[in-house]
């Protein structure tokens, strides 16, 4: 079986193919910049064959898979000889509120309750609904299509997690509350790890933390989501690349009523101007303010540390919450790749007993390796994700039962 994995943004288009006998990648790629007058498209194959698209027109997401479909089956990069050997599409939503906790074939009805949801996730969902149409018009109405959603795996979290402390008739009406985010990621590097240290996953303690250019720390205890620290958007939590995380809310009322800055622009500076970015004056990208930082910048140190801090926070939190830890998982592009980082968070955790390799630590950049020395009470790992494998999987499962 053949799986294409979509994961749809308001102006690009990711996808990789995946042969789900072996559960290889044959064939990924990207359309950026869909819309523009500076759109461009580039992919390639585990044997190194790429294409590049650098000025090419493409002014819609429809435009977009037809360019994908052309280098799956055609020039450097084609790995099928026509569409009909790809047997299942499986798309990434960011948001499916509490009408979606679990991955559903697409229907009608379901892209329905992927645009009511719009106001919860408008960066994302409504380019969802534009990938999945698109899909029906460039692959055929019969192919299955498949939605798998990013905050379902926090499903499970009690309401002393969820709910928020406003008036609950906000809750009732609005559906104001927890959802979390980067759920797909979380739950892949919940299984893995637990396969790793050979339990059940409904038997250990495991602390999963994504980090990167938005980040996001998740507690599972007893197989479920206890929490986890993106809130109605991925806004909430910690200092992130470019998003500030929790804030005081008075704080921003202030600034507002200060600055005469109206709900959009608020939300602006939050997402796009904050975090480790705003903090730092210098980057969102980690590898740029940890450079700044060596060369004597203190503003991109204090953001680094900042960010440290607040991570370390999250995680003694979850601790408490979860009255214990077993293992501790590092994923994402920072948590996958910053020695430094992992090494500041975990030898802050002495009173847990861990004792880091600092020498294994130092040599993993995106290997699954684990980090703390034999004997450790509790156990510490980097363990890459892999996301579009996660929803295959589900698209995999949910079209064979058909």
């Amino acid at each position: 079986m053949k799986i294409l994995v979509i994961n749809c943004g308001s102006s690009s288009l990711k996808y990789q193919l995946f042969d789900m006998e072996s559960e290889k990648w044959l064939a990924k790629g990207i359309c950026e910049a869909i819309g523009t007058s500076t759109s461009s498209a580039k992919g390639s194959t585990p044997d190194g064959k790429e294409f590049k698209m650098p000025d090419v027109d493409i002014p819609d997401h429809k435009v977009a898979f037809n360019i994908v479909k052309d280098a799956l089956t055609q020039g450097e990069c084609k790995v099928i000889d026509d569409l009909k050997e790809i047997d299942a599409i499986g798309h990434r939503v960011v948001q499916g509120g509490d009408l979606f906790t679990e991955s559903v074939l697409v229907t009608d009805e379901v892209l329905e309750g992927i645009r009511s949801l719009i106001p919860l996730a408008p960066l994302h969902n409504p380019a969802h609904v534009i990938g999945i149409e698109a899909c029906k018009e460039v692959f055929g109405e019969k192919l299955p299509q498949v939605t798998v959603f990013d905050n379902a795996f926090h499903s499970t979290m009690p309401e002393t997690s969820f709910i928020f402390g406003l008036p609950y008739k906000y809750y009732e009406e609005d559906h104001i509350r927890r959802y979390g985010a980067h759920g797909t990621s979380h739950r892949f590097v919940a299984y893995r790890t637990a396969e790793i240290v050979g339990k059940d996953l409904k038997d250990i303690k495991l602390i999963t933390c994504h980090l990167g250019n938005g980040a996001s720390i998740t507690a599972v205890k007893d197989g479920k989501v206890l929490d986890t620290s993106m809130g109605l958007t991925p806004l909430d939590g910690f200092v992130m690349g470019t998003r500030c995380g929790a804030v005081d809310p008075s704080a921003i009322t202030y600034i507002m009523q200060k600055h005469n800055i109206s709900p959009e622009e608020m939300d602006k500076i939050m997402n796009k101007q904050s975090g480790v970015l705003g903090i730092s004056g210098v980057h969102s990208d980690d590898r740029e303010v940890k450079k700044a930082a060596v060369e004597g910048n203190k503003r991109a140190k204090l953001a680094r540390d900042i960010q440290w801090y607040q991570i370390r926070k999250c995680i003694g939190s979850y601790i408490a919450a979860m009255d214990g830890v077993d293992v501790i998982a590092f994923t994402g592009g920072i948590g996958e790749n910053c020695s430094d980082l992992r090494e500041d968070v975990l030898t802050n955790l002495s009173y847990l007993g861990i004792k880091i390799d600092k020498a294994v630590n130092d040599a993993t950049h995106g290997d699954e390796v684990e980090l703390t020395l034999p004997g450790c009470p509790v156990r510490a790992f980097v363990v890459p994700t892999n996301e579009e494998l996660a929803i295959a999987r589900d698209t995999k499962e949910i079209v064979e039962k058909l």
